[in-house]
């Protein structure tokens, strides 16, 4: 394959990069936009084995077919509960990534000299950095999704501080490394406070802001291959991981205003938050509870019925119940529809996936600030699995660690039914009022279980 060639197919797989960020930003094109990407992907691959200047085509394919064959395996195994977490360790693999890329760039740029050694040099220290913290950064944040490791935030003496201290550290060791072209000592010195800095960053983030954390690091897995485009002067690895940080970057901004957090908060991990929520322990008053017959007989009464999934809808595969609920009751003639909050479940879109996945047409799936103004109107919502994102607390307790986040407010129904399977707190770990409100019923056991007895009530 000529260079002009190379060329050509990483112009059309940019193209086709470009095509799949935009195919995923709706439901209704993000199939296609999935397809764009595989092809894309498939171009890249093909126009890089081929490039007359790729050497070592038979550990090349080696290596494909055995990370083929374990993606594949993964793929199929993990549920879509646990993607989440396979996207965190997937982050954590391009972030090793570039660390190698960068140590063997390191040991092996050719014959270079003056303000090309230096920018050379610079590339090579900032992408071992960038990736050494996604590395440690995504595999706290696996082990926190995984409860392999505490969703508290770590709290250490003085926090702010140590990071502040490792970035200056690190900004020190950067000049010393292309002033004396190349130290290997600050090279491995600014390697081992990157693994820290990217341990520490995450773990000093609570669980309620994972979602946050997997868009982030995500951001910084394509800040990290970019860096390795530059290192290895290939300029579509520039250009996808120019797009996949930019994009990951503002979608962390958008989650964040979602969730009223401070973005550089966020990123600077946790800075401003002590940590603190509530012991979700004490109750606020007394709950009724129903049976699945009840909530049938509410259904029969109601015109206009509202579904607010979470994450325990997800952990229990009730999507597929629920969108046979949702086909009856239209039937019926009720006015059904879904409000999704932009966190819903532990992934960005993490509902919308399993609600396309179980058929539910997409036009009656609505975002949260679509739908919030409609809850007077409606006169039953079912929450099936949330909890966090439909707390009034957010909105009516200035004291609550949860304050100031938007949320769906459906206790200004005519009746909600909450779906849950004990009186535990969210993952934000607190305690949730509307589960004591007068209008709010409580329908315990598995959601899948409790949505198959409701239909055969109906």
């Amino acid at each position: 394959m000529s260079q002009g060639l190379v060329t050509a197919s990483y112009i059309v797989a940019a193209v086709l990069f470009i095509m799949s960020l935009a195919g995923l930003s709706k439901q209704e094109s993000a199939k296609a936009g999935n397809w764009y990407g595989v092809a894309g992907m498939a171009i890249a691959l093909l126009a890089t084995i081929f490039n007359p200047e790729v050497t070592g085509l038979g550990w090349i394919i080696v290596a494909m077919v055995i990370g083929g064959a374990i993606g594949v395996r993964f793929a199929l195994k993990v549920e879509m509960t646990e993607m989440p977490e396979l996207i965190a360790i997937l982050h954590s693999f391009v972030g090793l990534a570039a660390v190698f890329v960068g140590y063997n760039t390191y040991m092996d740029h050719g014959e270079l000299s003056g303000a090309m050694l230096n920018i050379h040099n610079t590339e090579i220290f900032l992408g071992v950095f960038i990736g050494a913290v996604t590395f440690t950064g995504s595999i706290v944040a696996f082990g926190k999704l995984r409860g392999l490791v505490s969703s508290k935030p770590l709290t250490l003496p003085h926090r702010h501080k140590l990071n502040l201290l490792a970035v200056v550290v690190s900004v020190v060791l950067l000049i010393w490394f292309v002033q004396v072209e190349g130290s290997t000592f600050a090279m491995l010195v600014m390697t081992l406070i990157a693994l820290a800095f990217g341990w520490h960053l995450v773990a000093s983030i609570g669980g309620a802001d994972m979602p946050v954390v997997i868009s982030m690091l995500n951001s910084y897995s394509g800040w990290a291959a970019a860096a390795a485009g530059f290192m290895l002067s290939n300029d579509l690895l520039i250009v996808t991981g120019a797009l996949v940080g930019s994009s990951g970057a503002i979608l962390s901004y958008i989650m964040c205003r979602a969730m009223n957090r401070s973005f550089i908060s966020v990123i600077a991990g946790g800075f401003g938050s002590d940590g603190v929520a509530a012991s979700g322990e004490e109750e606020d008053g007394e709950y009724t509870e129903v049976n699945a017959e009840d909530v049938a007989e509410m259904l029969k009464g109601s015109s206009s019925v509202i579904i607010t999934p979470g994450y325990g809808m997800a952990v229990a595969q009730a999507q597929y119940p629920v969108a046979e609920l949702v086909s009856k009751l239209r039937a019926a003639g009720v006015k059904v529809r879904f409000g999704i909050h932009p966190v819903a479940g532990r992934l960005p879109g993490h509902m919308n996936v399993l609600l396309a996945e179980a058929r539910v047409p997409y036009d009656v799936v609505l975002e949260m600030d679509e739908i919030n103004d409609d809850f007077d109107d409606t006169d039953t919502v079912l929450v099936i699995g949330a909890n966090d994102t439909v707390n009034p607390s957010a909105s009516e307790d200035p004291a609550s660690p949860i304050a100031g986040m938007p949320v769906l407010e459906v206790w200004k129904a005519q009746q909600v039914v909450v779906f849950k399977r004990s009186m535990n707190t969210g993952y934000a770990g607190v305690q949730n009022p509307l589960f004591f409100r007068e209008n709010s019923v409580m329908l315990f056991g598995d959601a899948k279980d409790s949505v198959d007895n409701i239909l055969k009530a109906l």
